[in-house]
């Protein structure tokens, strides 16, 4: 093993350790309705297990059917903090009941993007479930606010509340539709996709391991490629 292998080798170990881990932890219960008109909504579970224990980004995944978009309230919280994802989508000056179409078929929420809370009946034109990337509404007000609150972009995104986090424990959504009328709302599902690295002492002490672990393999093969070339020159 030269020099170059030992760099590689090196190189493969930093590699490994500073590169995230990610992972995909889905809802497996049943699909729920959102009681219509009610502030105390519906609380589902997904359990985090098997992560690295700080978590670099988070990506919320979530379908729900039926209902008129403008009512849903919905945020995800862990571990005492919480990051609204949909925040009664629409409402504004001029708009005081927001977007009527129904749903969202499997919407991605990140910390960046477009912002869901102004995603336009335009971009969804023909009325049914909205789909695609945006960003999280992140607006900390209460779902009964004046339609000009909601005028300010939001505050809250999803990594800058759980970053450096350890995601591994139970995440909480929430959903109420705050409005009566509008039609029958269901949770059909939920996902999180989270990347995460592990905490920099521990990650500093493997890596630190894994580079002592490729040196002493370094100087052990050089001692056995020496080896025959010391015996000759002894007989010689």
């Amino acid at each position: 093993m030269n020099f170059s292998i030992l760099k590689l080798s090196v190189a493969l170990v930093l590699g490994a350790c500073l590169t995230a881990r990610a992972g995909l932890y889905s809802y497996t219960g049943s699909a729920r309705d959102i009681p219509d008109g009610s502030l105390e909504g519906i609380s589902s579970q997904i359990t985090v297990n098997g992560a690295s224990s700080s978590l670099t980004d988070i990506t919320v995944h979530v379908s729900v059917s039926g209902g008129y978009n403008g009512d849903l309230y919905a945020y995800l919280s862990y571990n005492g903090a919480l990051v609204p994802l949909f925040n009664r989508v629409g409402v504004g000056t001029g708009s005081a009941l927001g977007y009527s179409d129904s749903g969202f078929n499997n919407l991605t929420l990140r910390s960046s993007g477009s912002d869901v809370h102004d995603y336009l009946l335009t971009q969804n034109p023909h009325g049914g479930a909205l789909t695609g990337t945006w960003k999280a509404d992140g607006r900390v007000l209460s779902p009964l606010s004046t339609p000009g609150s909601y005028d300010a972009d939001g505050t809250l995104t999803l990594n800058g509340t759980f970053h450096g986090m350890d995601p591994n424990g139970s995440w909480t959504l929430f959903f109420a539709d705050v409005s009566a009328g509008g039609g029958q709302a269901r949770l059909d599902g939920w996902a999180l996709e989270i990347s995460s690295v592990p905490e920099p002492v521990n990650m500093a002490l493997g890596c630190f391991g894994g580079v002592f672990l490729a040196v002493t393999l370094l100087r052990i093969g050089r001692g056995r490629r020496l080896l025959p070339w010391r015996l000759a020159r002894k007989r010689d």
